[in-house]
């Protein structure tokens, strides 16, 4: 089963995430979900899922991306 985790950054830094984490090619991608308030959402593969938690924790202290509880914690604006 594929593994989502949401995250709220600057609008700024979605591409240029999109583009790291989709260069590990096969073992997540990355969806724009709100890109009025810069919220994606990480879907990885299981098989990676260790992999990919590294690259995020590096992603999350170089670009301050914030995990969130999508959508439980979401307010509309």
């Amino acid at each position: 089963m594929i593994r989502k985790k949401y995250f709220r950054l600057k609008r700024k830094n979605i591409s240029l995430i999109q583009f790291i984490v989709e260069g590990y090619e096969g073992m997540a991608t990355v969806t724009t979900i709100e890109p009025r308030t810069s919220i994606i959402q990480v879907s990885i593969i299981p098989d990676f899922l260790s992999e990919m938690n590294e690259v995020i924790g590096d992603l999350k202290n170089k670009y301050k991306m914030e995990e969130i509880n999508y959508p439980e914690t979401y307010q509309r604006i």
